[in-house]
């Protein structure tokens, strides 16, 4: 049997009397899995933009993080009653969203130099809408968590956390990968996006 969550972390969460316990190993991997989606489109971004500075980094890594923090409470103060209708179509909407931002730079990389300067996808409407895509999993975990009956909180900070450590380390590794293949490195970015929507929408049928 793993540590219990609460027994060696009493300072910081104190489970209440017939709340299941939770441990930080399974809590981590959790974490770590969710996080993956965030990894690889940090990735792709990372790869879609000339020059990558640490506003580019810091804005997508605060966003998917916080994101990947929110998710989990928003499901869990839903309840259970919500989770048979945000599964059935969680994996459609992250498709959708991945598919249209990835085809949208795809798109902007064969219009020419003036798209590819004007392009950022961690600002404005394009950046919301990676944080919900990649943190709509998160969403079903959280609901997954209130069936259980198991505290929210420090989960969805390790969650959070987690996001926001592998998002600077993809973006930054996208961002060298970038200035070594710069012309390609859009359509590169926006055929990753793709694919990773097509992972989501394709575990969630066959998983």
């Amino acid at each position: 049997m793993w540590p219990g969550w609460s027994s060696n972390n009493s300072r910081l969460y104190r489970k209440p009397e017939g709340e299941p316990e939770l441990n930080w190993l399974l809590i981590s991997c959790i974490a770590v899995g969710l996080a993956m989606d965030a990894f690889a489109v940090a990735i792709a971004a990372g790869l879609s933009i000339p020059d990558l500075t640490n506003r580019h980094v810091f804005r997508m890594a605060w966003h998917f993080g916080l994101f990947q923090f929110l998710m989990p409470i928003m499901g869990w103060a839903a309840g259970s009653t919500l989770l048979p209708y945000i599964k059935a179509y969680d994996h459609w909407i992250a498709f959708g969203l991945l598919v249209a931002v990835g085809g949208k730079m795809i798109h902007e990389a064969f219009s020419g130099d003036r798209a590819e300067s004007t392009y950022d996808p961690t600002r404005g409407l394009m950046l919301v809408v990676l944080s919900v895509a990649t943190s709509i999993d998160a969403l079903a975990v959280g609901l997954s968590l209130a069936v259980i009956q198991v505290s929210i909180w420090i989960p969805s900070l390790l969650f959070g956390l987690v996001a926001a450590i592998l998002t600077t380390v993809g973006a930054r590794f996208g961002g060298r990968l970038g200035a070594r293949w710069r012309s390609r490195a859009k359509i590169l970015g926006g055929c990753v996006l793709i694919l990773i929507g097509l992972r989501i929408l394709i575990s969630h049928i066959y998983g």
